[in-house]
């Protein structure tokens, strides 16, 4: 069980979730990254149902941890996320990560 400290400074519990040197949580028995459940759920609007379902290594308890931490800790997680997402756009605009992207869709539309 892991304790993180939340907004009043009490002490809560997230039961299947472990915290990298950086405080950003995942799963100790699969190693498997909660953020990344957070970034689908934010992304796509997925329930917890959802998440379980399309990750099955996953209980549904461990789901439901992920998101009461991400609930819990609502502003560091947009930062972040806001972080990232002004690196993707970043990335995508430099010329040479265009090219790719070009080659990449002209390469599909070749296998059909």
């Amino acid at each position: 069980m892991c304790y993180s400290y939340g907004m009043a400074e009490a002490l809560t519990a997230y039961e299947h979730l472990t915290f990298n040197e950086h405080g950003e949580p995942f799963f100790a028995a699969s190693h498997f990254d909660a953020l990344h459940l957070i970034r689908e759920h934010v992304a796509y609007g997925w329930s917890a149902e959802e998440l379980a379902l399309n990750h099955p290594q996953l209980s549904l308890g461990q789901v439901y941890s992920a998101l009461a931490w991400c609930a819990d800790h609502r502003v560091d997680v947009d930062a972040k996320l806001g972080i990232e997402g002004e690196r993707a756009s970043t990335a995508h605009a430099r010329p040479e990560n265009r090219r790719l992207a070009i080659l990449l869709k002209r390469r599909q539309v070749g296998d059909l």
